[in-house]
């Protein structure tokens, strides 16, 4: 079992910034692809960004490629999203997740072993 817990939402304008964190306890691996992803009231989950534990290689979606930066911290077990130049669209929970042997280019909701709890990101115009 990997244990996934969020921190970092809170409420920003629009334009301002945000870092969120995800640290990673248990059976934790470098054979893991991490990622993120966000939910919006009435919409579907989707995907974000991910990185490959061991290889440190990135994936980004379209809308928030040049925005936002997902990147790790191996003595911490923590994966970190920073999200610049935020805009009303990006409010939704952003999710992290897990998935053994992933890759980042090819991780989707459907393929994740492990979920966090959450955390809610709010950007006000």
């Amino acid at each position: 079992q990997v244990q996934l817990v969020e921190s970092g939402g809170g409420l920003v304008q629009a334009g301002g910034s945000l870092r969120l964190s995800c640290a990673a306890s248990g059976r934790t691996s470098s054979r893991y692809a991490m990622g993120w992803f966000r939910q919006a009231p009435g919409k579907e989950r989707e995907f974000v960004a991910a990185l490959s534990w061991s290889s440190g290689s990135t994936y980004y979606a379209d809308s928030v490629k040049g925005r936002f930066t997902i990147s790790r911290d191996n003595a911490k077990n923590t994966v970190y999203l920073q999200m610049n130049s935020l805009k009303p669209e990006d409010t939704a929970v952003y999710y992290c997740a897990a998935e053994y042997l992933g890759r980042p280019e090819g991780m989707g909701a459907g393929g994740v072993d492990y979920w966090g709890k959450g955390t809610l990101v709010t950007v006000s115009s």
